[in-house]
């Protein structure tokens, strides 16, 4: 079921696959928070495998997908906060990539009763150092300033995907769609409070999946988030880059249904 949420002074669009025959109406739902490299599509290879046991809610943020941009201040974790609430969900188990990460670890801290488990996909933090290097960064705002789109695209494919050449058309179709959601959100987008030095107050089941073939500050700033998060179980995947979801299909599928198994 596609249906447009309404947040804080805008809406998201979301997609409820609803729960299987069988499923029991108390069993937890699998929430899925997309990077900010991607939008919800993302997910699209993972959902047979995930919906064949789970109820499983995905969105796009606000300017990515199908979600209109934003006109007004917004939070990150007060949007996913009204998606659950618009679909009634008072516990979850949360997956998120990157961006989406973050947006799970918050809640998690934020209001613990509604998380019952993390998946997170090489995940970002707020608080934490910036993962890329600040000449990186400065460059990217230079090409956003000069509004060239396609020269951000290309950077970004050759820090997030292993191969880094024209020839990747599925990681290529992931960025150029979400940089002017960038564009779009950055005028509006409220930081949620920073966490990096919370981690270890998460009191939750969490596995962590790490790419081997990431950015090396992103590699680093995930097995610190690891080894700060309690109990935090570790997996490396050895052939992904920022987007495993694309490279390694079958193993993050496993990082989300150990995490749900492991929920509370």
């Amino acid at each position: 079921m596609d249906v447009m949420v309404s947040v804080k002074d805008g809406e998201v669009w979301a997609h409820d696959s609803g729960a299987p025959s069988g499923t029991g109406e108390d069993a937890l739902p699998l929430v899925l928070l997309h990077p900010g490299v991607a939008d919800s599509r993302v997910w699209d290879h993972l959902l047979p495998r995930l919906t064949q046991r789970h109820r499983v809610i995905r969105y796009d943020a606000r300017a990515y997908g199908r979600s209109p941009a934003p006109t007004a201040p917004f939070s990150l974790v007060e949007d996913l906060i009204a998606v659950l609430d618009h679909f009634g969900v008072a516990r979850a188990v949360l997956a998120g990539s990157s961006m989406g990460g973050a947006t799970a670890v918050s809640l998690a801290l934020r209001d613990p009763a509604r998380v019952a488990s993390l998946a997170l996909v090489v995940p970002t933090v707020t608080g934490a150092d910036e993962a890329l290097s600040p000449a990186f960064m400065a460059e990217v705002g230079r090409l956003a300033q000069a509004g060239d789109v396609e020269g951000i695209v290309v950077m970004l494919r050759g820090v997030s995907a292993v191969r880094g050449t024209g020839d990747d058309a599925e990681v290529t179709d992931h960025l150029r769609s979400v940089v002017p959601a960038w564009f779009a959100v950055y005028p509006h987008q409220v930081p949620d409070p920073p966490v990096y030095d919370r981690l270890g107050e998460l009191d939750v089941p969490c596995v962590l999946a790490l790419a081997e073939h990431d950015q090396p500050g992103v590699v680093r700033l995930n097995e610190t988030i690891a080894a700060r998060i309690p109990g935090c179980r570790l997996v490396r995947l050895a052939h992904s880059d920022h987007f495993p979801s694309v490279r390694e299909l079958d193993a993050v599928a496993d990082v989300i249904l150990d995490a749900y198994a492991a929920a509370r």
